[in-house]
């Protein structure tokens, strides 16, 4: 630190015996151009002046010869010659140099068109003050406020300043509570040029605990130093698709699945799987986690434990034992069914997204006769909402509460109500077909909770296609928190399953 300060001191001095050898070197060349131009001006008026001395000496030697003549004149005793030699005399003084020149200067000895007032520029240069380097701000954490996915951060001079002209915010991701690690991989993210003392930023994925901040402020000439970095809590239901849970036509990538018509065949996820490459390996690898959560679930269903048969179906990897999580699903036009839910991990390799007591989902068929329901337990209800492109999914495992929302617009579409008796896990499904002998495509319009009939329809060509994308890391909503508590009443979608 010593070294640092002796460095720094020493560099500040560099810099201002520059800009104050800029200031002298700018005056200097100021004066040199005055010099020249006085100089010049003393040799135009000494040559002037000079030029009128040596006419005055030309007329003073004529003046001489007159003067002479003028004498012998007096001297003369006759006067008859007396008038002619008069006229001679005064024909001789009005012809004469001397009488036609002016003794008056030509030229001023005053040279103040020369001289420079510098009044104003002296008063300018005392009243110069240095800027000195601005204080580091001071983040008020009770002002500060992570909501919605967004934070905002606000701070404070420890002194008044007015010479501020603007702030630099440095943030960062971390899994680890409590001041910055020196060498931690996650890198500082800049905004510049903020010129309020609070900045919110937006549109934030939460995908690890917590966050790290820091500002500093700046004048026009120079930064100050960082506050003392805060780490604020961001709290967030974070989680990835478990391949190992997937149907063997699901091809799963983190957080996304799009149907394989090759079927995904075994050998070749455990070919993946055995370079570390596959599914399995990677919630708890990822270097975006950092620290493994405590609730991820171990990969348990591999093998002859995933779904097969009608259940194209694939579970998140993190459990759900309490409080609120909230999830988007966004289903791509060509998907001619999918469901989207959360089930227990006991779901058999078997059993179908909502069609038991241990699943809850929306399923919507866009194949033939288009419809959007609410499933569970082998019943059905039919939705009276357009399907939106994006699903909102908000669970309060205390409360026993599964909604669903479209994302855009927060428009609440359905609720469940269950106690539920187990952890439970994010769920989806994507379809190619009407399911053929489960009726998942005919529940007619305005029906309510039914079972679903025991005779299944005619077999019908698969068409292969369907893919979906998931977004994690995001917190509760504010406006789905208040119309789940405007909505925890009677409500027509809020119907409960047993």
């Amino acid at each position: 630190m010593l070294l640092n300060v002796e460095a720094n001191s020493t560099k500040v001095q560099e810099d201002l015996e520059a800009e104050f050898q800029s200031l002298f070197s700018l005056l200097e060349e100021l004066k040199e151009g005055m010099l020249m131009k006085i100089k010049q001006d003393r040799a135009s008026r000494t040559y002037e002046l000079q030029n009128q001395l040596a006419a005055c000496t030309r007329a003073l030697e004529s003046s001489e010869e007159l003067l002479e003549t003028a004498n012998q004149t007096l001297q003369a005793t006759d006067s008859e010659d007396f008038p002619q030699a008069a006229k001679q005399i005064k024909d001789g003084v009005t012809m004469a140099p001397a009488f036609r020149l002016s003794l008056k200067a030509k030229v001023s000895d005053n040279m103040s068109h020369l001289m420079v007032d510098f009044a104003q520029e002296r008063r300018m240069l005392q009243a110069l003050k240095f800027l000195p380097v601005p204080s580091a701000p001071v983040i008020d954490l009770a002002e500060s406020l992570v909501a919605d996915n967004c934070v905002t951060l606000v701070w404070r001079m420890p002194d008044e300043d007015s010479k501020i002209d603007h702030y630099v915010l440095e943030y960062r991701r971390t899994n680890f509570e409590g001041p910055p690690r020196l060498k931690e991989e996650q890198p500082w993210m800049v905004i510049e040029g903020i010129r309020q003392t609070e900045y919110t930023l937006t549109g934030l994925k939460f995908d690890m605990k917590y966050m790290n901040f820091r500002v500093k402020a700046c004048n026009k000439a120079v930064a100050g130093e960082f506050s003392e970095s805060v780490t604020l809590e961001t709290p967030a239901f974070m989680f990835r698709l478990d391949a190992s849970t997937s149907h063997q036509n699901l091809r799963v990538d983190d957080l996304s699945v799009e149907w394989d018509a090759m079927g995904g065949k075994v050998q070749d996820i455990k070919a993946r799987e055995k370079d570390g490459k596959g599914r399995t390996a990677s919630p708890v690898n990822s270097p975006a986690r950092g620290v493994p959560s405590p609730k991820r679930m171990p990969s348990g269903r591999g093998g002859r434990d995933r779904f097969t048969a009608e259940s194209y179906t694939v579970l998140g990897d993190t459990l759900i034992d309490g409080g609120e999580h909230y999830w988007e699903v966004r289903f791509e036009p060509d998907s001619k069914a999918f469901g989207v839910g959360v089930a227990y991990r006991s779901l058999g390799r078997f059993e179908q997204l909502g069609k038991t007591a241990a699943s809850w989902c929306l399923h919507v068929n866009n194949w033939l006769q288009a419809s959007f329901t609410a499933k569970h337990a082998n019943k059905a209800k039919v939705l009276d909402a357009p399907v939106p492109d994006c699903l909102g999914v908000h669970c309060d495992f205390h409360q026993g509460l599964l909604s669903f929302y479209n994302a855009r617009t927060k428009q609440l579409l359905h609720t469940f109500k269950a106690k539920f008796t187990q952890p439970l896990l994010p769920a989806f499904t994507v379809r190619t077909l009407p399911w053929r002998g489960s009726g998942w495509g005919g529940v007619p319009p305005g029906a309510g909770f039914a079972p679903e009939p025991a005779c299944p329809p005619p077999p019908v060509p698969q068409v292969w296609c369907g893919s979906f994308q998931v977004t994690t890391g995001l917190q509760v909503p504010s406006s789905v928190r208040c119309l789940q508590k405007r909505g925890s009443a009677t409500s027509s979608s809020n119907t409960s399953l047993t």
